[in-house]
C-alpha cells in the first residue's frame, strides 16, 4: 500500500509542478512589454513584399504558387472550402492578424474546437448533474458540438468589434493631422504615412491601418482599390465617409485640405450628436439599478427602525 500511495503522491507533485510552471509563464507573459511598433513595422515589411512579389512575378508563376498553397491547405485540413477561407481571412483582416498561417491556424481551431468541447462535456457532465443518463451524456456531447462551432467564430467577431472601437476613437486625432500635412503641401500618399508615424505611440491601431494603406498606395496601381481595401480592413461608416473623401479628391482633383476639413466637422457634429444620444439615454438606463440597489437600502435605512420598534411594542 505504500508503494502506490508514494507514486500517486509524486505524480500530484509533478503535476502540481507543472501546472504552477506553466502559470508563471504565463504571467510573466503576460506582464512582459509589447512592441507594438516593431510589430507593425514587421507587418508592413510583410505586406509590402506580398505586393512586390504579386506584381513582379509572372502570371504563370502566380497562379502555380496560389494553387500549391490552396492545394496544401486543403490536404491539411481536409475540409477547407473557398467560402469559408475567404470569411475566415476577412474576419482575420479586420481583427488585425494578416500572417498567411493565421486563417490555417483558425480553421484548424474551428475544427477542431467541436471535438474538443465535446469531449469536455462530456467529461465534466457527471460532475455538474448528480443523477447523470445516456441522454445527458449525449445531450452534453451536442451542447460541446454547438458551442465549439460557433465560439471560435463569435471570438473572432468580438475581437475584430474592439478593434474596430479603437480605431473610431484615434480616426479624429488622425483626421486633424491629416488636415495639417494637406495644408503644408503634402502628397496624399506622403501625408498618410506622416500621420501613421505621428499616431502610432498613442493609437497603434490606426497607425496600423494608415500605414498599411500608405504601402498599398505606393505599390498598387489602382489607387481607388488601395483606398477601398481600408474600408474593408476597418468597415465602419467614418472610414467609408472618409475612403469615399479621399477617392472623390484623387478622381476631380478637389482640394485635399478643403475636403478633409468638411469632413473633420461633419465627424465633429456626429461625436456630439452620440454624446447628446448616450447622455438623454443615461436616465432611462439609471431606472433599474435605482430600483435595485438604492431603493430597497433607503427604505430598510428609514422604515426599518419603525418596523422594529413596532414589533417589539407589540410583542412587549
Amino acid at each position: 500500500m505504500t508503494a502506490p500511495l508514494a507514486l500517486d503522491s509524486s505524480a500530484v507533485a509533478i503535476a502540481a509542478g507543472g501546472a504552477m510552471f506553466l502559470a508563471l509563464l504565463s504571467v510573466m507573459r503576460a506582464l512582459a512589454p509589447v512592441d507594438n511598433v516593431a510589430a507593425r513595422a514587421r507587418s508592413h515589411a510583410r505586406r509590402r513584399d506580398q505586393l512586390r512579389a504579386a506584381w513582379l512575378a509572372p502570371r504563370d508563376i502566380r497562379r502555380r504558387k496560389t494553387k500549391g498553397i490552396a492545394k496544401r491547405v486543403v490536404q491539411r485540413l481536409k475540409r477547407v472550402q473557398s467560402k469559408e477561407e475567404e470569411e475566415a481571412s476577412g474576419l482575420l483582416v479586420q481583427a488585425g492578424w494578416r500572417s498567411p498561417e493565421a486563417v490555417i491556424v483558425f480553421l484548424a481551431v474551428r475544427i477542431a474546437s467541436p471535438v474538443v468541447l465535446a469531449l469536455a462535456f462530456y467529461i465534466l457532465a457527471p460532475s455538474l448533474v448528480e443523477d447523470i443518463t445516456f441522454t445527458t451524456h449525449v445531450a452534453a456531447g451536442v451542447a460541446g458540438i454547438a458551442a465549439g462551432g460557433l465560439l471560435p467564430k463569435m471570438l473572432l467577431k468580438n475581437v475584430g468589434k474592439r478593434r474596430h472601437q479603437k480605431v473610431l476613437k484615434g480616426l479624429p486625432e488622425a483626421l486633424d493631422l491629416l488636415v495639417i500635412c494637406a495644408e503644408a503641401g503634402l502628397s496624399l500618399d506622403a501625408a498618410i504615412k506622416r500621420v501613421a508615424r505621428e499616431i502610432g505611440p498613442s493609437w497603434p491601431e490606426m497607425a496600423d491601418e494608415f500605414g498599411l494603406s500608405a504601402v498599398e498606395l505606393g505599390f498598387l496601381p489602382d489607387r481607388r482599390k488601395a483606398l477601398g481595401n481600408l474600408a474593408k480592413r476597418t468597415p465602419i461608416a467614418e472610414i467609408e465617409a472618409l475612403v469615399n473623401t479621399l477617392a472623390q479628391t484623387e478622381k476631380y482633383g478637389t482640394p485635399l485640405a478643403q475636403a478633409l476639413r468638411v469632413l473633420s466637422q461633419e465627424f465633429r457634429s456626429t461625436r456630439m450628436m452620440r454624446a447628446e444620444q448616450k447622455a438623454a439615454r443615461l436616465p432611462a438606463v439609471l431606472t433599474v439599478p435605482m430600483i435595485v440597489f438604492i431603493l430597497p437600502p433607503l427604505f430598510i435605512i428609514l422604515i426599518g427602525p419603525a418596523i422594529v420598534q413596532a414589533l417589539l411594542t407589540v410583542g412587549g
